[in-house]
């Protein structure tokens, strides 16, 4: 007991001192300002005044941009009014406002480049890049990053080669180049592991973070953010503790954590308004929504998305006010506000069609559109929006899946590689066996007594170089099997909800006295039920996950029809009777007549397991 409170003690002396110091930092700056005439070192001092106070008093920051900004025009000092361009810059991306940001920076660049100084232009390009990716530009953005990295080299720029990289990772793994991010990232945090510059190392782990997220692996995300949170708040970095909390809660929101989602988020929107950061108090607030709305508690999520909303309204930035809108016109369907969530939606897509200019936005309000409609009881349009849903859904997922075959074709190119694979997998167990039976010397007498220092340091190496190598492989298959798994939920609820439809249509046909026009709407259904062309595509998914598995049925089992084929992939899937039901188009106690029917072809007895059977296959 006595040691936990002197450890409390000291720690919050710690605390103390390190405030302390930035405080004292602070007034000295201010001391020396106030003692200083009005010349070129007190233009610098403004600016170092701006770097004390852009995270913590976001406003008195724009005050000293501004007087710097005066004070060089006065002075005619170039280089200062310059860097008080990028200055008022940066205050304007803090607080959201776009167009106010890149013309300052823009304005600052050009100084630059008339001056002929290249670090400082690196520097306003890569402020420029980030801008770019706010907004959805990721190609621009990634332009601008490798001319940049080019500038560096010529400059042997190591720390500013890492944080080009770390960006870049970023920006493909948005642009779903999974490969390329992990290389990026790598390579940022091999350059960090060597410079001392742990807010920049902080970044690369967030970086990180984000792609596992990406890849669904939230648990191990949390664990590099955690690591960044921490790296934050040791150098009192608050605005990057408050985005940092933000995606915490955002992992355990997708853990179905949500009360330790909320105490994050909480923490996120204290610290951003504590910092006067508008875009990250409208995303806390919108995370926060979706943790509400995940527990079905509809009126809070309502309070915390339309909160959302009307921060992000204060912003220019399109890209965040449609994200809180989409999230709370689902809450107002959610709780049954169909005519709400209509209109949202409708501002959703106004501003989707002429700021996002991305069919990944667009589907989902089809979406959501569609589900208003239907519990307004307007059928013949939720229709129509749902089959617009499954048009641009269908266009964007042929496309992402495209990306994906390629990145893994790059990468397993060949049986060769695959067999590599399996081979270092196996060193892997073989060396962690040995690592936990013997220690140091039954490792020398496992190589034969002749590995010298050196020598244990390389097969080190080697065992996290596999290591490494297999986290990737688990990590591109688990992506492959979730995304065949999509693909299958989605034909389920597509043909369950027209389906639905055509049974609604089925009864209003019968009550209403003009019959032709529902009789063609329930033809179309029909006809979007029996296309092919849907299975076709997950037939191909399928035989990228399962390699060999249709022709290892029909070598086995010549006799067996393509319907059975078809039934035989969706139990290989694991999926329950009613989604394979939903699916083929047949009723529940169909598939069971089909189960039976090919239980008897397969000759499998009363005692044995169709399942166990399909799984072995």
């Amino acid at each position: 007991m006595k040691t936990s409170k002197l450890l409390f003690f000291l720690l919050f002396n710690f605390c103390l001192c390190i405030n302390a110091q930035e405080n004292q930092k602070l007034d000295s700056l201010l001391s020396v300002y106030n003692q200083l005439s009005n010349d070129t070192l007190k233009v610098s001092i403004l600016g170092k005044l701006f770097d004390e106070t852009i995270t913590k008093e976001v406003d008195k920051a724009r005050g000293y941009a501004e007087e710097r900004l005066n004070l060089s025009n006065q002075l005619g000092y170039k280089i200062g009014k310059a860097e008080a361009y990028y200055d008022l810059g940066d205050y304007f991306k803090y607080r959201g406002h776009v167009d106010s940001s890149r013309f300052n920076y823009h304005k600052a660049l050009d100084i630059f480049k008339i001056e002929g100084n290249l670090k400082d232009e690196i520097k306003l390009s890569y402020a420029l890049s980030i801008l770019e990716f706010e907004e959805a530009q990721y190609d621009s953005a990634l332009k601008i990053s490798l001319e940049n990295i080019e500038k560096r080299k010529v400059l042997g720029d190591s720390a500013g080669l890492a944080m080009e990289y770390n960006f870049i990772g970023g920006l493909y793994e948005y642009k779903g180049e999974k490969k390329k991010a992990y290389e990026y990232i790598f390579k940022a945090l091999s350059i960090y592991d060597k410079i001392n510059q742990p807010l920049r190392k902080a970044d690369a782990l967030n970086g990180l973070a984000s792609l596992e997220g990406t890849m669904g692996k939230y648990e191990k995300s949390n664990e590099y953010t955690l690591q960044a949170l921490e790296i934050y708040r040791a150098q009192n970095d608050k605005l990057y503790q408050a985005v940092t909390c933000n995606a915490v809660g955002q992992n355990y929101i997708d853990l179905k954590e949500y009360e330790k989602a909320k105490k994050y988020l909480k923490k996120s929107i204290s610290l951003s308004k504590e910092v006067k950061n508008l875009l990250l108090e409208g995303g806390a607030s919108r995370n926060m929504g979706r943790a509400f709305l995940a527990e079905k508690k509809y009126a809070e999520a309502i309070f915390w998305l339309e909160k959302a909303v009307e921060i992000h309204r204060e912003t220019t930035r399109p890209v965040a006010l449609i994200r809180s809108l989409y999230y709370l016109g689902d809450a107002y369907n959610s709780n049954q506000q169909y005519r709400l969530g209509l209109e949202t939606f409708a501002e959703c897509m106004e501003l989707a069609r002429v700021s996002a200019n991305s069919p990944g936005f667009i589907f989902s309000i089809h979406k959501g559109r569609a589900e208003s409609l239907e519990g307004l009881e307007n059928y013949k349009n939720a229709l129509a929006e749902f089959k617009e849903f499954k048009r641009l859904s269908d266009t964007v997922f042929e496309q992402t899946k495209v990306k994906q075959i390629e990145e893994l074709r790059t990468i397993y190119d060949t049986e060769k590689k695959e067999q590599q694979i399996v081979l270092q997998e196996k060193e892997i167990t073989v060396l962690e066996q040995e690592a936990s039976i013997s220690n140091l010397q039954k490792l020398l007498m496992g190589i034969g007594l002749l590995l010298s220092i050196i020598g244990f340091y390389a097969v080190r190496q080697k065992l996290k170089r596999n290591k490494l190598e297999k986290e990737k492989v688990d990590a591109e298959l688990a992506f492959k099997k979730k995304e065949l798994t999509t693909h299958a939920l989605h034909l389920a609820k597509k043909n369950e909800v027209l389906e639905g439809l055509k049974q609604k249509a089925q009864e209003l046909k019968e009550k209403e006295e003009s019959k032709n026009g529902y009789q063609q709407l329930i033809r179309t259904i029909n006809f979007d039920l029996q296309d092919d062309n849907n299975w076709e595509n997950f037939s191909r998914y399928f035989e990228e996950v399962h390699k060999d598995f249709n022709s290892n049925v029909k070598t086995k089992f010549p006799d067996v029809t393509s319907n059975e084929l078809r039934l035989l992939a969706l139990l290989k899937m694991n999926l329950s009777s009613k989604e394979i039901a939903n699916i083929l188009n047949i009723s529940p106690e169909g598939i069971k007549k089909a189960r039976y029917r090919l239980r008897k072809k397969l000759d499998i007895s009363t005692e044995d397991s169709l399942q166990d059977l399909v799984l072995s296959l």
